[in-house]
Parts: C-alpha cells; structure tokens; sequence
C-alpha cells in the first residue's frame, strides 16, 4: 500500500506511523528522517537544505520534494510505502501526484488521524521533561511522577520545553491549519482519505486504523 498520514501536532502521527508500517510490511518514510539521512550522508539535496538551515530560511518544497523521490525509488519501497510529514503543503502534494503518475503509480489511502483541538493542546503542553535525561517524559495528566516535579527515575528536576507551551501549541496548530490541512480535501476529491478518531489507547488507535485502511472506510 501507498499511504499518506496525516493530522494534527499531537494526534500521535509518529507513533502511529512506525506500527503501521511494520503490520502493513512497508518503509515508515518520516521528513524528519529524510533530512539527517541527506545531511549526515553529505548528499547534494542535505547540502543545499543544511544551507538554508543555517542561514535561518525555509527549506524550498522542490528540495524536500526531491529527497522524497529519491527515498520512494529505494528497494524496499517497491511495493509500498508510508509517508509521514510529506506532503505538507498542497504544492509538495501535486509534486507528489506527478512523480507516482510518472512512474504509473498511485497513492491507495490517506489517513486522516481526527484529534480535537483542545486535546491537541492538552497533550502537549502538558508534558514534562527531565532535565537530567530528557528520554523520561511525563505528564501533568496521563503520566504524573510520584513527586511532582521530580524524575521518578534519576530525580532530576521536570520542566516543560518551550516548545511544548500552550502558545507556542497554538501556534502550531494555525500553521497546521494554514498550509497542511487542506491537503486533506485535495486527497478528498481524489476520494483517497479515511478519517478515524486518534482518541484512544495506542493499540486501539493502529487497530481502528488497519481496519478503515484494509476496508477502505473511514473509522469511528
């Protein structure tokens, strides 16, 4: 299969991503994961994005949008794929239609994880980091410390990023709304998205997404 994920910061893209592809036997391509693969391996489009990285400037879409192809001609996406960050725009999504028409293919789903905005918020901004390894995560909901605002593992002191505030999370999200969302109803119109509800514990979540997938539904 040949999937676009898409959704909201928060809605648990990344986590979902990595179970799909490994039930569906197909490469979890990230945007992340592009760009250090292309910078660490010093590749013509790495350099040219580590250029405008540096200079503080957007990356161009033609550059992502190049270091996607390149990704999907890899062996291993012969048979399918699942794009996780890209496309992110309406421009990288035509880009995206033309390579697979070129290459007599096609995109079969684009899922669509459904998140309401506040949990968006309450998900995020309610993680805390440990200052002393930042892989213990918790949250002042879902996964509270025993001592407030200490590591239950190493003791250092929790704090939140600045990333991960209400503002900054609401931010994120009118981008989100502004240039990714409306992908969704150009893959519409190509009768391609299933929407299913990305509320739930993460097993139910990839379960109720294999099923919309598969059945070519969307999910409750």
């Amino acid at each position: 299969m040949r999937i676009v994920l898409v959704g909201p910061p928060g809605a648990g893209k990344g986590t979902q991503a990595a179970l799909l592809a490994e039930n569906l036997g197909i490469p979890h391509i990230s945007t992340g994961d592009l760009f250090r693969a292309n910078i660490s391996q010093g590749t013509a489009l790495g350099l040219e994005a580590q250029r405008y990285m540096r200079e503080g400037n957007l990356v161009p879409d033609e550059i992502t949008v190049g270091m996607a192809a390149d990704r999907m001609a890899h062996a291993d996406a012969a048979d399918g794929f699942l794009l996780d960050g890209f496309p992110r725009n309406i421009a990288q999504a035509r880009a995206l239609d033309k390579q697979l028409e070129e290459a007599e293919l096609g995109l079969d789903a684009v899922l669509d994880l459904e998140v309401p905005e506040e949990e968006v918020v309450r998900r995020i901004a309610g993680r805390r980091m440990c200052s002393s390894d930042t892989s213990h995560i918790y949250h002042v909901e879902y996964s509270r410390p025993k001592v407030d605002g200490i590591c239950d593992v190493c003791g250092g002191e929790l704090y939140q990023r600045e990333d991960d505030s209400e503002e900054t999370v609401r931010k994120r999200l009118e981008v989100y709304h502004q240039e990714t969302e409306p992908i969704i109803d150009y893959y519409r119109d190509q009768n391609l998205v299933v929407t299913i509800s990305a509320l739930g514990a993460v097993p139910e979540i990839t379960r109720r997404a294999l099923d919309a997938l598969r059945g070519g539904t969307s999910g409750a």
